[in-house]
């Protein structure tokens, strides 16, 4: 774990400037309330929304970097923000969660060899009142990636979802090893998702490839509209054969009281399910509503 360090690089002055954004109650109430969860080294420091060190004890080295750091913070925090707002649904379809903790959201980045550019973050929510007393019963949300650098994402981060689906799944193998007992026994899941997550892979990124990175939906006619539409839908169909290949596996360890290896299973048919309701809502639903304007123009 290495943030602490990477963004210590960073000059403020030197990023983009963030886009004035009008956002509604819901993100005000996440942008007030975000904590950040920042490592060094083995440590991974909890930070309040003031950037206070609420676990563990804070050393010179993180008070240090607070002090130093605070506009790079605030640019960080409202960087995670406008990022959820505009290229994910992690907030939206867990609303009902995070408006019961008053908004409190948690952000574990984690730097992704980049010098401090580009981040993996996962996302939780939990009551204020018990975050540190109950600190493990955090609700994990979903996660998602954030660049300081480039706010706008190439194939709408789609790219970087599946890469992280694939790499996910590798993790998810190695612990099987240390934390399910008679793992063979479940050989024929692991085959099965597997195989699911490299078709997704292989196929995902043959079709990205076809396709612009960046839409400029004002300048597509309807045709063209329709075809991108499509593809993007297919790939969505290989993210629903993984997740009810993930599911079966999920309600079978269940069945079989497995509690020591179900939690990281639902954990990775989360995120496949986040990744379900981004094409829906974000992607393929904002193309087929574009595409249905076009026609009403041309009428």
């Amino acid at each position: 774990m290495n943030e602490v360090e990477e963004l210590s690089k960073l000059d403020p002055a030197s990023l983009p400037p963030l886009r004035t954004m009008l956002l509604d109650d819901l993100y005000q109430s996440v942008l007030k309330n975000l904590h950040l969860e920042l490592g060094s080294g083995p440590v991974l420091y909890l930070l309040s929304p003031s950037y206070s060190v609420l676990n563990p004890a804070a050393d010179e080295r993180i008070t240090d970097f607070i002090t130093r750091n605070e506009a790079l913070l605030d640019c960080l925090r409202e960087s995670i923000v406008q990022n959820l707002a505009v290229h994910s649904v992690l907030v939206d379809i867990s609303s009902y969660f995070i408006e019961q903790n008053n908004g409190l959201i948690l952000a574990r980045l984690r730097e992704r060899d980049s010098e401090g550019r580009r981040f993996e973050i996962k996302f939780y929510t939990h009551s204020p009142k018990e975050l540190l007393s109950h600190y493990e019963d955090k609700i994990y949300i979903g996660r998602d990636f954030l660049d300081l650098y480039t706010p706008s994402r190439k194939y709408f981060g789609v790219k970087d979802s599946i890469v992280s689906l694939k790499s996910q799944f590798e993790r998810l193998s190695e612990r099987a090893g240390a934390k399910l007992k008679k793992v063979q026994e479940f050989g024929s899941y692991f085959q099965e998702i597997g195989e699911s997550v490299g078709e997704l892979h292989t196929e995902s990124l043959l079709i990205l490839q076809s396709l612009p990175p960046h839409l400029e939906l004002s300048k597509l006619g309807g045709k063209d509209l329709i075809d991108i539409n499509a593809q993007y839908r297919a790939i969505n169909h290989y993210v629903i054969e993984l997740h009810d290949t993930v599911a079966e596996f999920e309600n079978l360890l269940r069945f079989k009281e497995r509690s020591d290896f179900v939690r990281y299973v639902t954990k990775y048919k989360k995120d496949v399910t986040n990744l379900i309701s981004y094409f829906n809502i974000k992607i393929n639903g904002v193309l087929t509503q574009r595409i249905y304007q076009n026609k009403a123009r041309h009428a």
